[in-house]
């Protein structure tokens, strides 16, 4: 073998490791305010979004405005996206509104 293929063949194996090494895509959550008309409701709640949408606020927004539209409610805002390590001091706030949508 020569040098090139080598050299080749090591940078292949590399990446190939590289990419069964690499965690997977960490979960992504939001946390919204919701409301719904005649008669006035409202709802806090938490949802899972996905990683490409925990880049921001309005990312997570753009997600989950169809999914509550499509249950009658109206995204009013998104208060925050986080990982897995904000869930549990959300979901009493969140009541049934915990990864409902």
């Amino acid at each position: 073998m020569n040098r090139m293929t080598i050299l080749s063949t090591a940078a292949l194996v590399l990446v190939g490791l590289m990419a069964v090494a690499s965690p997977a895509a960490a979960q992504c959550f939001a946390d919204y305010k919701a409301k719904r008309d005649n008669p006035l409701q409202l709802h806090y709640g938490v949802a899972e979004v996905s990683p490409a949408a925990c880049g921001s606020v309005t990312q997570a927004a753009q997600e989950l405005r169809p999914r509550l539209a499509a249950e009658g409610w109206e995204l009013l805002n998104v208060v925050s996206v986080f990982d897995e390590g904000g869930l549990a001091e959300r979901q009493e706030n969140a009541g049934q509104y915990y990864l409902r949508f």
